[in-house]
């Protein structure tokens, strides 16, 4: 008896000491609370009332139809900017698609987005949260059916316009688009048109979040119930790396093929995500979406943005894509009965955590590189502060084992310099801004300098 008394305090103490003190922003954990399952389950009901949201459908409707969707989204984001003090504006991106792959005429197109300005004078960054709100059922050309969608995707529309709810009360340094976009299963017309836009107005987009299917808890086939998974897709060599031997060089040689810009903005998800939302399990998927599968982030990535996919961690595909209709009992159809609301406020307040993080962080730090003037078995990395927003408080140099999937320790300096006792040929190395209240950049993997 004596053994036990002695051992059970020691037991104690270690464990006590191996605890991780966690840090959170009072003002991230307010607005994460105030994510609410009872408007995002009321959001999706509204949208699946339409009867469709087939990205053909009728557009002169005030009740069913994409053109009534559209419009009930729109009036609802600018319910939302009254809280912002008109730092949020809302408008419809409009554009006419031609002809196509699975668009059987000319037809003129509406995305929906909800623009909060960026406080910061100097502080050009843009982050967009997106869903998309057209839905389908089997046949992608069939435009006049109950096509309800509740999951693919009110689900990810559901999220965006959550968030914007929430946010537009606050204010950030960096600008935030929350978004819904259509043509998602035509073609990902909608996403194509905002990323080519971007690209072509010179938005200086620093991350997009795409959510799509994000409200299932149970795997078909595999009867598994998860409610606390989320994936996030992020692609390794980038895509527009696809041709350019020069840069896909490079990657071979620095051992950089996890480290993509969308790869580092994966691993910030989960640190960020999992510190703020309890019960979350943030799970990467090293690859650009599901098996020759692909998503609304896509067009971003193809326009050399940085982009990830959420999406649920089992998938019941007798929701995706179904005629509504019960077959040798069996019910089909993406109907909102089907949806786990608790979960998608799950999904939605990792959005919002990485989001607030994001937009309230100094900018990344610039032409982050490793010293290579001499054989060393230290490393030497040197980098030069953000151009523009706010002066960082200081930076983390962020190290790994190369075979390791996350950042393993934390380096803070105030320098723009560190010298680590580790090797370069051994370690992967990272440079992340943070600020005084510990709000984090992502971070930038860096090349070689002399």
């Amino acid at each position: 008896m004596k053994y036990l008394l002695f051992i059970i305090p020691v037991f104690f103490i270690i464990q006590v000491s191996a605890q991780t003190i966690i840090k959170q922003d009072a003002a991230i954990n307010q607005m994460v609370d105030e994510v609410s399952s009872k408007n995002i389950e009321g959001i999706i009901r509204k949208l699946v009332s339409f009867k469709t949201r087939h990205t053909l459908s009728d557009t002169t409707s005030l009740t069913e139809g994409s053109g009534a969707a559209r419009n009930w989204i729109k009036a609802e984001f600018t319910k939302y900017a009254g809280a912002s003090g008109g730092r949020m504006r809302v408008q419809f991106d409009t554009f006419s698609q031609p002809k196509g792959n699975r668009i059987d005429k000319p037809v003129r197109l509406k995305n929906v987005l909800a623009i909060l300005k960026g406080t910061g004078p100097k502080d050009a960054r843009v982050y967009i949260v997106s869903g998309h709100y057209d839905s389908r059922v089997n046949d992608v050309m069939n435009a006049n059916t109950i096509e309800p969608g509740a999951n693919d995707d009110a689900s990810g529309t559901a999220v965006s316009m959550e968030l914007a709810r929430v946010m537009a009360k606050r204010s950030f340094p960096a600008t935030i688009i929350f978004m819904s976009v259509v043509g998602e299963e035509q073609g990902l017309y909608g996403s194509t048109n905002v990323a080519k836009r971007a690209k072509a107005e010179n938005w200086n987009i620093d991350a997009m979040l795409n959510n799509d299917i994000v409200g299932n808890t149970h795997g078909m086939e595999t009867d598994l119930k998860d409610n606390r998974s989320v994936r996030v897709f992020s692609e390794g060599v980038p895509s527009v790396a696809a041709g350019n031997e020069k840069q896909v060089a490079g990657l071979i040689a620095l051992g950089g093929e996890n480290d993509s810009p969308s790869r580092e903005l994966a691993r910030y998800i989960k640190e960020t995500a999992e510190r703020y939302v309890d019960r979350l399990d943030v799970k990467l998927i090293y690859c650009r979406d599901r098996y020759l599968r692909g998503g609304d982030h896509v067009p971003f990535l193809l326009q050399g943005f940085t982009a990830v996919r959420f999406t649920e961690m089992n998938e019941d595909f007798n929701r995706q894509h179904q005629d509504v209709r019960t077959e040798n009992g069996v019910d089909y159809g993406d109907l909102p009965d089907f949806v786990d609301f608790n979960y998608v406020q799950k999904v939605a307040r990792m959005n919002l955590s990485v989001l607030a993080n994001l937009a309230l962080a100094p900018a990344e730090p610039q032409n982050v590189g490793i010293v290579t003037s001499g054989l060393t078995n230290k490393t030497t990395l040197k980098w030069e502060a953000p151009e523009t927003g706010k002066k960082p408080a200081g930076y983390y140099v962020l190290m790994r084992e190369t075979i390791s999937p996350y950042w393993e320790k934390k380096f803070y300096v105030t320098d723009n310099i560190a010298t680590l006792a580790y090797s370069k040929d051994n370690y992967l190395f990272a440079v992340q801004s943070v600020d005084a209240e510990g709000h984090e950049s992502l971070p930038v993997f860096p090349k070689p300098v002399r």
